[in-house]
C-alpha cells in the first residue's frame, strides 16, 4: 500500500472514530435529557427559600430539571417538583440564605465556585473553590455558610484525601478560607499537624458555635469551635459529617465500623452525655444527614442501579422504626421555614 493510500485510510478511520464518538455522545445526551418512566414529575417554576412548609433538594431525576434544585411540600414529598434553574453539586439554605457548589467543566480543568444566593436564588456573592465539591452548610440565621471541598495535590493526602473547609460571613463577606489555620485544642494540648483536615460543618443559632469533623493522625474527631475566636476543641472520636439538631442537644454523624474501610453507619450522639446510638438504618451512608425535625433525620444514599444518582432516605433519630425512602432521584435536603 502506498504511502497516500496508508494517509487516506488512517484519515477515514479518524472520521469513522470521531463519528463514533460523537454520536455516542448525543445518544447519551438524549437520554438524559428524557424523564424516565415512572421517574419523578418535574415542571420548571419559582423556587424560593423562605416559603415554610417546604422541602428542597437538588433533582437527580433523569430530564431536562436534572441538578437543579427543586421544592415540594415538606408534608407531600412525592407529589411534582417544582424546578428553579439554578444548578448545583451540593446546596444547603437556612432562613432565606442557600449556598450553592457549582462545578463547570471548562477546557482545561473543572471551574468550581461556591454561591450565596438570597431567597430569590439571586447570587449574592461568588467564590472560587479549590476542589471538587463535597458538602455544604448555612446557620440556622442564614449568617454563616460553610463548604467543604476535596483538593489533589496534598503530600501527606496521597494515601487517602484532603480537604479544605471555609466559612464566610454572609453580612460582612469576611471568608475563613481554610480552617486549618484555626488553633485546635486536642485533649487540652495545642495541637498543630501537617495532616490536619476539617470537613463537615455545622452551625449552633449562636452565629459563633459550630461543629465539625477533624482528621489528624489517622484519627477522625468531632470538634467543637467558634468562629470569632478561631479555634476548635476536640470532643469525641471517630465522628465524621455532624449534623446539629434543631434543639442543639444531639450530633448525628457518620461513624466508620471499620478502620481502613469506606462503610460507615449514622448515629445520634447525645451533647451533653457525649453517650451515642446507632440508628435503624443499617446500609452505609456517606453523607451529611439534615434533620427534618428534631425527631427525623435525611440522608442520601447510592440509587439502586444507578451510579450517577441517589435517593433521599429517612429514619428515625431515637434509634427505633425503619428507614423510608423519602424523595426518589435527589441529594442535599433542606427542611425551609
Amino acid at each position: 500500500m502506498s504511502k497516500s493510500r496508508r494517509l487516506l485510510v488512517l484519515a477515514v478511520a479518524v472520521l469513522l472514530l470521531g463519528g463514533l464518538a460523537a454520536a455516542l455522545v448525543l445518544r447519551a445526551a438524549g437520554r438524559d435529557d428524557k424523564p424516565s418512566a415512572g421517574g419523578p414529575t418535574v415542571a420548571a417554576g419559582t423556587v424560593t427559600l423562605d416559603r415554610p412548609g417546604s422541602l428542597a433538594f437538588l433533582n437527580g431525576g433523569q430530564g431536562p430539571h436534572r441538578g437543579a434544585l427543586a421544592s415540594v411540600p415538606a408534608d407531600a414529598p412525592e407529589s411534582g417538583r417544582t424546578a428553579s434553574e439554578l444548578n448545583c453539586q451540593r446546596f444547603h439554605a437556612a432562613a432565606g440564605t442557600g449556598v450553592c457548589l457549582r462545578s463547570t467543566p471548562g477546557a482545561l480543568a473543572q471551574d468550581n465556585k461556591a454561591l450565596i444566593v438570597d431567597s430569590e436564588l439571586r447570587t449574592l456573592r461568588s467564590f472560587p473553590l479549590a476542589g471538587t465539591p463535597s458538602r455544604a452548610r448555612v446557620s440556622p440565621s442564614g449568617r454563616f455558610a460553610a463548604w467543604t471541598v476535596f483538593v489533589s495535590g496534598e503530600s501527606y493526602g496521597a494515601a487517602f484525601f484532603s480537604t479544605r473547609t471555609a466559612i464566610v460571613d454572609t453580612r460582612t463577606w469576611k471568608l475563613e478560607a481554610n480552617l486549618e489555620e484555626f488553633a485546635i485544642d486536642m485533649d487540652g494540648r495545642d495541637h498543630r499537624a501537617q495532616d490536619v483536615n476539617f470537613w463537615g460543618v455545622t452551625f449552633s443559632k449562636d452565629d459563633d458555635t459550630f461543629y465539625a469533623t477533624v482528621s489528624t493522625g489517622g484519627e477522625t474527631h468531632l470538634v467543637k469551635g467558634s468562629i470569632s475566636g478561631r479555634s476548635v476543641k476536640t470532643l469525641a472520636e471517630n465522628v465524621e459529617c455532624p449534623s446539629l439538631s434543631p434543639d442543639e442537644t444531639r450530633i448525628a454523624y457518620k461513624k466508620r465500623v471499620r478502620a481502613g474501610a469506606s462503610l460507615w453507619r449514622e448515629h445520634v450522639m447525645d451533647l451533653g452525655t457525649l453517650r451515642d446510638h446507632a440508628l435503624a438504618e443499617k446500609r452505609s451512608v456517606d453523607d451529611q444527614a439534615a434533620w427534618l425535625d428534631d425527631r427525623t433525620l435525611a440522608y442520601g444514599l447510592p440509587t439502586d442501579g444507578a451510579a450517577d444518582s441517589t435517593d433521599l432516605w429517612t429514619v428515625p433519630a431515637d434509634g427505633s422504626g425503619t428507614p423510608r425512602l423519602l424523595a426518589p432521584g435527589a441529594s442535599s435536603p433542606a427542611r425551609l421555614g
